[in-house]
């Protein structure tokens, strides 16, 4: 796996409307219900109060407000504190506070909920003393008063099996892959993070059906049945396979050579999509995550670029990255569980000027190849199996150091972006502008990005340059922002979670932490995987890393097998920390 530098359903009938409001808080959830006087109509719903992180004097959270009553075009929810929480900072929702008393509204994107349909926002607040979670809200007016549901009232029907929600990690489960599971909980100290959920990838068509007796797609979703229960559950694909795949890589590469565009779609794709469309799925909602790998480099590593390659080329002349990526939008998209999200590289990729825009108009181009519209694309994600920082606290875009700025040090190298949350949140707002959803989201893979341990800064460098301030405070610790093979020091990082920020749906761990981007040596295999230098701890680099050492792990297996000494090192320098 290879990371280059280059880029309504119908209302129902009562006679009393009566609506249940569950409430779940981060101690314990506990149920209330919501009542009307007969014929007035009000929302039903079920609220998700998450404390995400907390310290001395402050706290982050995040709030999912699910509608289990009629659609409703706009939404407000009310809560009081029992305490002096402040919020000093909120996403996706347009907060207000008076005294103890809060308001939080939707914002233009998120307003309208279909039953069943969620929203999502976060919040940052100040507190002292303790932090006492909500116990009652109001949505719409409507109070969720702790009383009981009408006896003599219907049941709340479930959403119709199938359909979309704005956000599909909101108010869900994420599934668990139980191969992944127990390699890590295996690992002295894996019990940790073994019930993580991650990707999982369908890398060759001999996957779809189960790789040396090992689970299939049909497996894998029969289990994400078994682990869903009563409630939702998300299942992640990763859908990677291309002819010519990881062009500018040898690492990764795959079994389809770049002209069996037809193998892809009728070997790969259709029976991938037939099996997502089986009735007896339709409950799960399913993340495809698409071609990881691939669009950019048709920008990025193409002539004349000087880190062009020959297979790159090949690949843009014969349009089969574009066609392959449209067709599988088309086919995924039909499916309507299905919740597709295109690969948008990472920051030290697509972050510069010449990267950022043509590459947003290129992912349009594949999104609408093929018979695909852009209606299939449910949001990209960034940072797949890379370790670029999510945020990094110490310099920002727009810090000077005697009069130099930042974006001249030679760790940011005129980039417009230093992390990967702004950039994400910039390509969304590029990609909307040029004709993508207003409710598109993002997903940022946080699996190996946390830079934790001993060696993270915790304050800004010294100011006698621009470079000792920017390599003092960076969390990033690798050599180079090009390397992106088996990274010495390199760590877990934030732990999957749903809207944790704005235009954001999820942090995930798309890539299972402790599978190998690469071998360290030439290992002889019926994969299709190449050796590739940057997976050499003793290769000194090429243009794409400015000739610096790759920064490579030795004794690396080949990409996607287990490497131990990979995964022990990612929990040593997890942050936060396990």
């Amino acid at each position: 796996m290879s990371r280059t530098r280059t880029a309504a359903r119908p209302s129902r009938r009562r006679t009393a409307l009566l609506a249940a409001c569950t409430l779940m808080a981060a101690t314990g959830a506990t149920a209330t219900a919501l009542s009307t006087a007969a014929g007035a109509a009000a929302p039903g719903c079920r609220v998700d109060y998450q404390v995400t992180n907390q310290w001395s004097s402050g706290f982050g959270a995040n709030v999912t407000v699910t509608n289990t009553g009629d659609p409703v075009s706009s939404w407000t929810l009310e809560w009081t504190y029992a305490g002096d929480q402040r919020i000093t900072q909120s996403w996706n929702a347009t907060t207000s506070q008076t005294g103890a008393a809060v308001t939080a509204r939707n914002v233009s994107y998120n307003g309208s909920l279909a039953t069943g349909g969620s929203a999502s926002f976060g919040f940052n607040a100040s507190y002292s003393g303790t932090n006492a979670v909500p116990t009652t809200f109001k949505l719409n007016g409507v109070t969720c008063d702790g009383g009981t549901t009408d006896p003599t009232d219907p049941p709340t029907d479930p959403p119709p099996a199938g359909s979309r929600v704005d956000n599909p990690y909101a108010g869900a489960k994420v599934y668990v892959n139980p191969e992944w599971s127990a390699k890590a909980a295996a690992e002295p100290g894996g019990t940790r993070v073994s019930q993580q959920p991650t990707g999982v990838w369908l890398d060759r068509i001999a996957a779809i059906n189960g790789v040396n007796g090992g689970m299939g797609l049909r497996a894998h979703l029969d289990e994400a049945l078994r682990q869903k229960g009563t409630g939702e559950l998300t299942v992640q694909l990763v859908i990677y396979n291309l002819p010519g795949r990881d062009c500018a890589a040898l690492a990764s590469n795959g079994e389809l050579g770049p002209t069996e565009i037809d193998t892809y779609k009728t070997q790969y794709i259709d029976p991938i999509a037939a099996i997502l469309a089986d009735p007896k799925y339709a409950g799960l909602r399913i993340v495809t995550t698409v071609e990881i790998d691939s669009l950019p480099n048709l920008v990025t590593n193409v002539t004349p670029r000087p880190t062009a390659t020959p297979n790159c080329d090949v690949m843009k002349a014969n349009g089969n990255y574009i066609k392959g990526v449209g067709y599988a939008l088309a086919k995924l998209g039909a499916v309507k569980n299905v919740y597709n999200y295109v690969d948008a590289g990472h920051h030290g990729w697509l972050g510069w000027d010449d990267n950022f825009g043509p590459s947003a108009q290129l992912f349009k181009q594949a999104a609408t190849a093929e018979g695909s519209t852009v209606a299939n694309v449910h949001g990209f994600i960034v940072n797949t199996a890379n370790y670029s920082a999510l945020k990094e606290d110490h310099f920002t875009i727009n810090d000077t150091v005697n009069g130099v700025s930042v974006r001249q040090s030679k760790w940011v190298d005129w980039n417009r972006y230093t992390d990967e949350l702004s950039y994400a949140q910039a390509m969304r707002a590029e990609l909307v502008r040029i004709g993508f959803s207003p409710n598109l989201g993002m997903l940022i893979d946080t699996s190996r990005n946390g830079w934790g341990g001993t060696a993270r800064p915790s304050g800004p460098g010294a100011t006698t340059s621009v470079d000792t301030y920017v390599n003092g405070g960076r969390y990033d610790r690798r050599i180079h922002l090009g390397n992106w093979c088996n990274q010495s020091g390199a760590g877990l990082g934030e732990r999957p979670k749903a809207a944790p920020a704005a235009g954001i749906d999820a942090y995930v761990w798309m890539k299972p932490p402790g599978e190998s981007d690469g071998a360290s040596r030439e290992i002889p295999n019926d994969e299709g995987k190449g050796f590739d230098r940057m997976c050499d701890p003793t290769y000194t680099g090429n243009p794409r890393n400015n000739n610096n050492m790759s920064g490579a792990l030795p004794n690396a297996p080949l990409s996607g097998q287990w490497f131990s000494a990979q995964f022990q090192e990612l929990m040593r320098n997890a942050h936060p920390a396990l």
